[in-house]
């Protein structure tokens, strides 16, 4: 069998997203052109005698880190090295850069063995919005005019900046993408996210620097779609989250492991009540 290994195009990426959702990954219906934007250099496909056959992303972020996620390899190629391969490569061609992930269960035990070390669980809660969009003069609509703050603000809560991923991600007139700011007297205390997936509406990333303030974003964001399925993914060491979670009576659906190749950043875990994707990070 003839193995390659290529950079991936928006359609081999769209490709990948499509088997992200047959494994019940559950994407956004506009994550590519978002995932794109962040690196495209970023991604990776592994082809079998000329045919997709594996994917992983290693999104870089800065000088220092990346962030590795996609990683699946066609259910009927499995078992033939393919996939190892290709993530071989792909953590060579990383250097000496921090990597990070969220890892499934079954898959830490392996992700050790190439030098990731356990950093804290994650967990995807889930359930029906009950929330009200709230009336409160704070809250304002993610917007071009908000954007420098918010690369600013999102920067203090991620390893690096990701400039251009938010400006896709944020981009004003998405379809099925939109975002809301709490600001007080000048200064923004927070912002949030949600899209709509391939089922429900998931809400990443959730940054606020309180409880007070998560509540009211997570009402905004929840509250525009009430009565539809919401998905929030939390970092277990987060119990204001937690909280937050129980609260609108979001259950647990399943969990990762966020996992770190080299020195972990040192992130604000109690200002992170939404994690922005598994994917990406």
């Amino acid at each position: 069998m003839r193995i390659e290994y290529r950079p991936m195009s928006k359609e081999d990426l769209a490709l990948a997203v499509d088997w992200a959702a047959h494994e019940g990954w559950n994407p956004g219906l506009e994550d590519v052109e978002a995932f794109y934007a962040a690196d495209p250099g970023g991604y990776l496909m592994a082809y079998a005698n000329g045919e997709p056959a594996a994917s992983i992303s290693i999104v870089r972020y800065g000088e220092s880190f990346a962030f590795l996620g996609l990683y699946i390899t066609r259910k009927d190629l499995r078992g033939q090295g393919i996939g190892h391969g290709l993530w071989r490569h792909a953590i060579a061609s990383l250097g000496d850069r921090t990597i990070g992930l969220d890892g499934v269960v079954e898959q830490q035990p392996n992700y050790r063995k190439s030098g990731f070390e356990y950093a804290h669980r994650n967990v995807r809660m889930s359930g029906i919005s009950t929330a009200d969009m709230p009336v409160d003069q704070r809250i304002a609509t993610i917007g071009r005019g908000l954007h420098r703050t918010v690369v600013s603000h999102d920067r203090e809560h991620f390893p690096e900046e990701r400039e251009n991923f938010l400006k896709e991600w944020l981009a004003p007139g998405s379809a099925s993408r939109r975002g809301f700011a709490v600001v007080e007297d000048g200064d923004m205390k927070g912002y949030g996210t949600i899209r709509a997936c391939r089922d429900g509406f998931k809400i990443g990333p959730l940054f606020a620097e309180g409880e007070e303030v998560a509540d009211l974003l997570f009402r905004a964001l929840a509250g525009s779609v009430r009565g539809q399925e919401v998905i929030l993914d939390i970092p277990e060491p987060n119990a204001g989250a937690q909280a937050l979670a129980e609260r609108y009576e979001l259950s647990p659906v399943f969990e990762t492991a966020r996992m770190y190749k080299g020195k972990p950043p040192k992130l604000p875990l109690e200002r992170i009540f939404g994690i922005t994707t598994f994917e990406l990070g």
